[in-house]
């Protein structure tokens, strides 16, 4: 009846016979693409479906056969907004188009069925939360409107609708299960596994690619990944899940020419992207950006303009106000193209342009409606001139309100108008603003955005300092003396009790040789003389000494004197042996001293800071070395520098959950000391990574291996096989260390913080 009305409206309004072709297809835009009807018989089906309007919220009956046994499966897509509900074994035994629905936020709607099922689609005016609830043989189903927050000082997250026959909030709801598939004909399908089927799922296409949203639904640690399937062969380049605030987002990268449809069976989400093959026949291929209204074939030849724009009001059911500029005729052939195609064609070849309010649209030249648009907007700048200024109060929660007065009154900016302005009380950290009512509306829009607290990231470093010091030291000492050669010392003794003065003649050989008896005091030649009534034994160099015992002569013939070095204080260990003859008047001293030294250490660094979300923090500890500084005048005067450990970072969070990290982390220590003061020695690392929360990475490392070797020998001697290791001493050094410096950033949560 429908299109025989309209067909008649359509002749008498071009005044064309009905040999005129004309022929108006619709086909339901619907986001999920079935298979034809079955005609197999079902144990349910559907009966009829009417509507209803209870205020603000519209009521959907669908009468079935028998009762359901339990609500339907369903979600809901923003971008256009729908809501889809699933009927398990049922089938459609409606005939015929589907009744209009004049009132309420429901467009169309379009029932298909396939494999044992039924799926009814809500097409809406707007995004709407739906309800289900049995009566009787009938489902009903009510839609309302998304209701807005409140505005206020930090504005509330926007909640994108979701189901409402079960609570708005699934405690507890999750992703358990993500996987990729290949189907028969090459599509690519992602299979999401959820732990209630009542979870809230927003799908919608950004640019050339798909945007799954899960509401309030938390993501495993596992599942956060991306996979590359590329290689499947599918249109599906890659598929990206993270988790984003309190709901989980999935991303598919899709490919080539490509179209997509989402279905839901109880807790199996599947988004399935199929590839197109391009048909040079059509417009607009597949899922490329283009339109989206339902399809309409047109074939006239020199119609009225007002005629083809009255054709296409009947069709979509909108209200078309035409100004009486518009005028001529147009000729003209579409077949199956969207309705706001076939729209934008004609008044694109007439110069018109449109304007939509609503249901009603209004259609113009070009020219007009810039020129009225222009009108208006000079008329509302007069207004705004002339219009009574408001003083609003803002409390700064997060915000400090002096940064706030001066963003809104940097005059780059354009916030508040001529007659606006912000002060602030810097006690209270109230902002209070003076203007217009539209721009103050946009002032507290503003504010809720930026007023909001700020994430915080705590920041670990380990700073791994090892080394690995290995030195052996190796010497000798070769001596020769000969009694008979000895030299003689001359030592005056003066006896303690008869005060007697007396000389002794003290021979200075390997051996040695002692003064007998005590003497309070001595005096002549005592170069190469030791004490040895004391433990030290120590040697006496001059002439006089008082209070001395018994003496020994110190004096020897060394030709080879070449012992091992000390290492880090330790002495040496020595082992000798003297070669005498049967006279005992010459003698070979040979001394061997070796040392081996091996040193291990590992010095670990940890400092830990907490900051605010792309905030700098610097956290250091260390000591102030002094050193002279030469002025201006001359003089010199004392400075210090600092040998500190230091690490300075700001973080940034991204989307996904992981951290940008600008980072410098500074290991000095005390070095050598030189005559203006001590060297300080440095160790930096300066660099930006991308780490996930609570991941570890590597950001540096300083690796330094020193060797040494040295001889110190008796020319020719030193050099003959063997024999020359009594004529020079080795030493031998292999120091090796390492610095490696490591980076873990946490998100602190709320519930971290609570703790």
């Amino acid at each position: 009846m429908r299109k025989n009305s309209m067909w008649q409206r359509m002749c008498k309004a071009v005044g064309r016979t009905a040999s005129t072709v004309v022929f108006l297809s619709g086909v339901v835009g619907a986001t999920i693409a079935l298979t034809p009807l079955q005609t197999q018989a079902q144990s349910n089906s559907i009966e009829a479906v009417t509507s209803s309007q209870l205020g603000a919220t519209t009521v959907l009956r669908i009468q079935f056969k028998t009762p359901l046994k339990a609500p339907p499966a369903g979600f809901t897509v923003n971008n256009p907004p729908r809501v889809a509900l699933d009927f398990v074994d049922t089938e459609n035994r409606l005939t015929g188009a589907l009744p209009e629905f004049a009132q309420g936020d429901v467009r169309s709607v379009a029932i298909v069925q396939a494999g044992g099922r039924s799926r009814v689609v809500l097409n809406l005016k707007r995004p709407q939360t739906y309800a289900t609830e049995i009566d009787g043989n009938a489902l009903l189903v009510k839609l309302d409107p998304v209701v807005p927050a409140a505005p206020a000082t930090a504005a509330a997250p926007i909640t994108l609708p979701s189901r409402t026959d079960a609570p708005a909030v699934v405690a507890g709801a999750a992703l358990r299960d993500l996987d990729f598939r290949r189907g028969k004909d090459n599509e690519g399908r992602i299979v999401v596994e959820l732990s209630d089927p009542q979870v809230g799922v927003d799908v919608r296409q950004q640019g050339q690619t798909i945007v799954v949203d899960f509401m309030r639904a938390k993501l495993p640690d596992n599942l956060r990944r991306r996979l590359d399937v590329a290689d499947f062969g599918t249109p599906v380049k890659s598929v990206r899940t993270f988790q984003q605030g309190d709901n989980t987002r999935m991303v598919i990268e899709p490919q080539g020419l490509w179209e997509h449809n989402a279905y839901q069976s109880d807790t199996t989400f599947v988004v399935e992207v199929k590839p197109i093959k391009e048909d040079p026949t059509k417009l607009i291929q597949g899922s490329r950006q283009g339109y989206k209204g339902e399809r309409l074939s047109l074939n006239f030849q020199n119609v009225d303009v007002r005629a083809l724009l009255q054709v296409i009001a009947d069709f979509t059911n909108l209200n078309i106000v035409t100004s009486d500029s518009v005028a001529g005729s147009l000729t003209l052939r579409l077949k199956d193209v969207p309705w706001d195609q076939a729209l934008d064609i004609i008044l694109q070849s007439k110069g018109l342009d449109m304007r939509k309010n609503g249901n009603v649209m209004l259609i113009a030249p070009r020219e007009e409606l810039a020129t009225k648009e222009k009108l208006e907007l000079e008329a509302r700048q007069q207004i705004t001139e002339i219009e009574p200024v408001r003083t609003e109060i803002f409390q700064m929660n997060y915000q400090k309100a002096e940064n706030v007065a001066k963003l809104l009154g940097d005059t780059k900016q354009g916030v508040l108008s001529k007659r606006g302005s912000a002060v602030f009380d810097a006690r209270t950290n109230k902002l209070f603003v003076q203007d217009v009512p539209g721009k103050l509306e946009e002032v507290r829009r503003l504010i809720g955005q930026i007023d909001v607290a700020v994430r915080q990231v705590l920041i670990e470093a380990r700073i791994v300092e090892a080394d690995d010091r290995f030195s052996r030291n190796l010497g000798v000492r070769l001596g020769f003396n000969d009694v008979s050669s000895s030299v003689y010392r001359t030592v005056s003794v003066i006896d303690p009790v008869t005060n007697a003065t007396s000389t002794v003649n003290v021979p200075v050989y390997g051996a040695g040789s002692r003064v007998p008896g005590g003497y309070g005091s001595l005096s002549g030649n005592l170069r190469g003389v030791a004490d040895v009534s004391s433990q030290t034994g120590s040697s006496i160099e001059g002439t006089n000494a008082q209070g001395l015992g018994r003496l020994t002569a110190l004096e020897n013939t060394n030709f080879v004197n070449l012992p091992a070095a000390a290492i880090s204080g330790a002495n040496p260990a020595s082992f000798a042996i003297s070669l005498f003859g049967s006279s005992l008047t010459r003698f070979l001293n040979l001394e061997l001293s070796a040392l081996e030294a091996d040193q291990r250490g590992k010095v670990i660094s940890s400092p830990r800071v907490l900051t605010a979300d792309q905030a700098k923090a610097t956290i250091e500890q260390g000591t102030e070395l002094p050193f002279q500084q030469a002025t201006s005048s001359g003089a010199t005067s004392i400075s210090f520098r600092k040998a500190s450990l230091r690490l300075e970072v700001t973080p940034q969070i991204t989307p996904e959950g992981a951290v940008i990290l600008d980072v410098s982390v500074n290991r000095d220590a005390v070095g050598q000391l030189t005559s203006a003061g001590f060297a300080i020695d440095t160790r930096q690392v300066k660099t930006q990574v991308l780490v996930e929360n609570g991941g570890t990475v590597v950001i540096g490392g300083i690796y330094e291996q020193f060797e040494r070797n040295r001889v110190n020998k008796v020319p020719l001697l030193g050099d003959v096989p063997w024999l020359g290791n009594a004529f020079r001493n080795t030493q031998r050094t292999n120091d090796r260390t390492e610095l490696l410096v490591f980076l873990t950033p946490r998100v602190v949560t709320d519930t971290a913080l609570a703790r």
